[in-house]
C-alpha cells in the first residue's frame, strides 16, 4: 500500500475524520461533466467511455471544476460501469439512455461466465490518479466505484431501470444465483477501488445509486453483506470511505453499518434525522436538492443556508462532521456560475 498524502489543511479530510475544519468543506457529485462548457468542448471529440480510459483526459476533466469553482475535493472522472468493462463485459453508454449491457446476466450460467477484473484493462485509471495526485496540490482526490447491488441492477436489467423488476425477481427467486453474482461484483468493486487507492487517492466513495428501491429487510438480507465486505477489505488503507445512495432514508443505519466512515444523504432526509439513523461518529455528506440550483440565486442561498444550519444540528446530535454537497449529482442544465457562487457562500459561512 502506498503512503497517503499528508494534507493537514484540507477542510474535507478534517470534516470526514472527526476534526474541526477551518470552514465547511464543499464539493459536488458530478461536478466534472456536462454543466461545464470546457468539458463539453473536450467531449466533442471523445466519447464517454474513450474519455474514461484516457489518463490525460481523465486528469484534465477532474481538474476542471477544481479550477473553476474552488471546491474542497476532486472526484475522479470515471463512470460506474468502467470496472465492468475492466472485467470484459460488453457494454456501451448510449446518449440519452445510459449504460446498455449487450448480454444481460439473468441465469446461474450467466453468472458463472463472469470474469474477474483485469488490472491491465483499468491501468489508465490508475495512471490518471497518479497524474492527479501530482496536479492537485493540497486538494484531496476522491476515488469511487459502484456498489455490488447497483452494478447487479445494470447487468440484470440490461441498462437503467425504474422499478428494477428483473433484479428483485432474481434476488427473491434465485438467492443462490443472486449471492454468487454479488460476490463476484464485490470482488470487482474491491479491485477497482484498490487500484485507485494504490495509485494514491485520498478517500473513496461507493455509490449504491439504486439501493433506495429496496426495503430495509431486503437490503440487510441480500445486499448489506456484500457491501460490508467491500468496505472491510479496504479498511486497512485508513482513508475516509463514503457510502451513498438515492432514496435511502430508511437504509441509512444499515449503510453506515457496512463500515463506511461517511454516509451521503439525499435531499429527502434532514441531516439531523440522518445523524440519528447513521449513529454517532459517522460523518454526513449532503444534501441540497440539485433542482434548487435551477431556481435562481435567492432560492439557492436560502436552501444552502438551511442545509448548513441542518448540518450544524447534525454535528450537535453526534455526527462526526458535515461535508456540504448535493443530494445527488449536478444536473447538466445547471449554470456553472451558480455553483461557483454557492462554493463562495458556503466558505463564507
Amino acid at each position: 500500500m502506498n503512503t497517503r498524502r499528508d494534507l493537514p489543511e484540507s477542510p474535507y479530510l478534517a470534516a470526514v475524520t472527526g476534526r474541526t475544519p477551518r470552514r465547511t468543506p464543499v464539493w459536488f457529485m458530478r461536478q466534472a461533466g456536462r454543466s461545464l462548457p470546457e468539458y463539453r468542448a473536450l467531449r466533442a471529440n471523445h466519447n464517454m467511455l474513450a474519455a474514461c480510459f484516457d489518463a490525460e483526459l481523465v486528469c484534465e476533466i477532474t481538474l476542471q471544476p477544481v479550477r473553476r469553482h474552488g471546491v474542497d475535493a476532486a472526484i475522479l472522472f470515471s463512470d460506474i460501469v468502467v470496472p465492468l468493462l475492466g472485467a470484459g463485459i460488453d457494454l456501451d453508454i448510449v446518449a440519452g439512455v445510459g449504460p446498455v449491457i449487450a448480454a444481460p446476466v439473468r441465469t446461474a450460467a450467466d453468472v458463472d461466465e463472469l470474469k474477474p477484473l483485469d488490472p491491465q484493462r483499468i491501468q489508465p485509471v490508475a495512471d490518471a490518479v497518479a497524474l492527479l495526485v501530482g496536479a492537485l496540490g493540497e486538494v484531496p482526490l476522491i476515488g469511487f466505484a459502484g456498489a455490488p447491488f447497483t452494478l447487479a441492477s445494470y447487468l440484470i436489467e440490461g441498462g437503467p431501470s425504474r422499478h428494477h423488476a428483473r433484479t428483485k425477481a432474481m434476488m427473491l427467486a434465485q438467492p443462490d444465483t443472486w449471492h454468487a453474482l454479488l460476490g463476484k461484483l464485490a470482488d470487482i468493486t474491491v479491485g477497482f477501488l484498490r487500484a485507485q487507492l494504490d495509485a494514491g487517492v485520498d478517500a473513496i466513495q461507493v455509490f449504491d445509486s439504486w439501493a433506495g428501491a429496496l426495503s430495509l429487510a431486503d437490503y440487510r438480507a441480500y445486499v448489506q453483506p456484500h457491501s460490508a465486505r467491500v468496505f472491510a477489505e479496504l479498511a486497512g488503507y485508513g482513508v475516509p470511505m463514503t457510502h451513498f445512495g438515492v432514496g435511502t432514508a430508511e437504509l441509512l443505519g444499515a449503510m453506515a453499518d457496512c463500515g463506511a466512515t461517511v454516509v451521503g444523504v439525499d435531499w429527502r432526509t434532514s441531516l439531523a434525522a440522518a445523524a440519528s439513523r447513521a449513529g454517532a461518529g459517522t460523518a454526513l455528506q449532503g444534501n441540497l436538492d440539485p433542482v434548487v440550483l435551477l431556481a435562481g440565486w435567492p432560492a439557492v442561498e436560502r436552501a444552502a443556508r438551511a442545509v448548513l444550519d441542518d448540518g450544524r444540528r447534525a454535528v450537535e446530535a453526534g455526527a462526526a462532521g458535515h461535508v456540504f454537497n448535493l443530494g445527488h449529482g449536478v444536473l447538466p442544465e445547471t449554470d456553472p456560475g451558480v455553483l461557483t457562487e454557492l462554493v463562495s457562500l458556503v466558505h463564507s459561512l
